[in-house]
């Protein structure tokens, strides 16, 4: 590793790693913001808030958002595991990325998972139920938005068994290496689906996730810990050629994924469960996928090296922002649920005000422990 990147770390922050990922929280908001408005009525029948009032490009902008977001926080994950590792024992790092992982979630699932049943029912004019069915546990529910956590942890303590066994990355280049995670993401996420007919989500105690995307989020998070093993973003490249040309192409496969999400809504019904359907859907998923990161992590790594007062506040609250925004988008949106205002009016107010008053509620937390510290 160079030494402008080890001081890098040793100062506390990569600047442009930590504003890339508060920029991801925001989308995360955005794409559930529009679970609220989508006109398909995928939603409406388990999130939060269903208003009647919807908006058709919302669902569609969802579905770019839906590719991009959660690959590329688990490679952000990934970049920053193999210098927590390194930093201190093997015991040292179970407890602490518990502490940060395990421990939230475990807060957030008996406080904020009856929270939104309370809310859900609520906003829907529906009679509370029973105490007993507000969790998690005893409800056939999922964790909803807080599966990442557990799923996160497990990541990382699989990197730790690897580490002790003294595993090694192949000794191959990145690019070879994303060519890989391409073409086995294809045949992993088709092979779940269709072969081992294991669709949609699997929901456990602890871990909710989906089975054919699971493989896919790992190999992102081993891809960002090979980055960081590689230096990989020690130097910018000289030549923007490749990144112009990835700006120049990346709404083809994004589009030719939006039209192939869109298919069922116009095809017969049955297309959508033909093997031809689902080598079509991730095809451009993954293809979709590679482009949209390369391009936002160039992105980042070229423009947004820097910092700020409003960077800093923001990168600092983006992982509470994160655990709280859903209870947000419920309450605010319960508010605006039987207002006059335009759906888009709705839409945009609700986005504000979930990532305004959750990074503001962040902030009091955080200024709240240290003046308990001081």
């Amino acid at each position: 590793m160079s030494l402008d990147v080890k001081k890098e770390r040793i100062d506390g922050r990569i600047h442009w790693m930590d504003n890339l990922r508060s920029v991801i929280i925001l989308l995360v908001v955005m794409y559930h913001v529009g679970g609220v408005y989508e006109a398909a009525g995928l939603w409406g029948w388990f999130w939060i808030v269903d208003d009647p009032s919807t908006i058709t490009w919302v669902g569609i902008l969802g579905i770019m958002f839906d590719v991009l977001v959660m690959p590329t926080m688990f490679f952000i994950s990934g970049y920053l595991t193999p210098f927590s590792l390194t930093s201190r024992s093997s015991w040292e790092f179970v407890k602490g990325k518990a502490r940060r992982l395990m421990l939230p979630w475990l807060v957030a699932v008996v406080t904020l998972i009856p929270t939104y049943k309370f809310i859900f029912l609520y906003s829907r004019g529906l009679p509370q139920e029973d105490w007993t069915t507000y969790f998690h546990l005893t409800n056939p529910n999922s964790q909803n938005w807080l599966w990442f956590l557990p799923v996160l942890f497990l990541f990382n303590m699989i990197y730790l068994l690897l580490s002790k066994t003294k595993w090694q990355f192949p000794n191959i280049s990145i690019k070879a290496t994303i060519t890989g995670i391409f073409f086995i993401g294809l045949l992993y996420s088709f092979g779940m689906g269709s072969w081992l007919g294991m669709r949609s989500w699997t929901l456990t105690p602890i871990l909710d996730f989906e089975n054919e995307r699971l493989f896919i989020y790992f190999m992102m998070f081993l891809l960002g810990a090979l980055c960081f093993k590689r230096d990989a973003f020690t130097v910018l490249p000289a030549s923007k050629k490749l990144y112009n040309i990835f700006n120049g192409i990346a709404w083809i496969p994004i589009t030719g994924h939006i039209f192939v999400r869109l298919i069922p809504f116009f095809y017969p019904e049955g297309f959508a469960t033909t093997p031809l359907f689902k080598v079509i859907w991730w095809l451009s998923f993954n293809l979709s996928l590679l482009v949209l990161m390369y391009v936002m992590i160039e992105t980042f790594w070229r423009y947004f090296n820097k910092t700020g007062k409003i960077w800093n506040e923001l990168n600092k609250n983006s992982y509470g922002v994160y655990i709280i925004h859903v209870i947000s988008i419920g309450i605010f949106g319960t508010l605006l649920l039987n207002t006059s205002l335009p759906a888009l009016v709705k839409y945009f107010a609700l986005i504000i005000l979930t990532y305004g008053v959750s990074n503001l509620l962040v902030s009091l937390y955080r200024s709240g422990k240290q003046l308990l510290k001081g």
